[in-house]
């Protein structure tokens, strides 16, 4: 079995990001799993240049090698509206020949996002993530209220995933709470992708 737990954002002002590290932390405090973090690459309207084969700064662009040899997915993205980002979605969207040959059918996953304010969408956009992953057969792990911080929080999280609140300056630290969250989601995650690999 795999041992790799694949920690997949998008991130633009960094929030997100820091909130994947904080999975992959928590994913690599389960014995014998490895937490693998990647990025999706940004879209723009008019593609003048390709991409480079690597980002200049953050986790290395995901490849669908990364997808099939995953114990299981973490995904992240910033709300746009209530919804995931596009980058995020465009990758989504190209995942089709692994949807048709089942590569992610049967692994866990787990999604996380930042939002600018309390109210700006976290739920939404943690649901909007699992929707693909649902057609993907993938189970869906969440954060139950055994975490101490889930009802102790005034800042992010949620039973649907992690989250964190950034500040409409994107100035706001990740608190206390939203890391332990974070962590035990990762956590949580890696050990059902254990407990799955060793079941088989």
């Amino acid at each position: 079995m795999s041992h790799d737990i694949l920690v997949l954002y998008y991130s633009r002002s960094g929030h997100t990001a820091q909130l994947a590290r904080l999975v992959a932390r928590g994913v690599e405090e389960v014995p014998g799993m490895r937490a693998r973090l990647r990025q999706v690459p940004p879209v723009a309207p008019v593609t003048e240049v390709a991409q480079p084969p690597e980002p200049e700064e953050g986790a290395p662009y995901v490849t669908r090698a990364d997808l099939a040899e995953c114990a299981g997915l973490a995904l992240g993205s910033p709300t746009r509206f209530g919804n995931m980002a596009a980058p995020l979605k465009y990758f989504l969207d190209s995942t089709g020949a692994e949807w048709a040959s089942g590569a992610l059918a049967g692994k866990p996953a787990a999604v996380f996002t930042a939002t600018s304010t309390m109210h700006g969408g976290q739920e939404s956009t943690l649901l909007s993530m699992a929707l693909p992953l649902l057609h993907h057969g993938m189970l869906l792990v969440g954060l139950p209220y055994t975490e101490p911080a889930l009802t102790a929080t005034q800042t992010g999280g949620t039973p649907y995933g992690a989250s964190h609140v950034a500040g409409a300056k994107g100035d706001n630290a990740i608190s206390e709470h939203e890391r332990e969250l974070a962590r035990a989601l990762g956590r949580r995650l890696a050990d059902v992708a254990r407990r799955l690999g060793t079941s088989a």
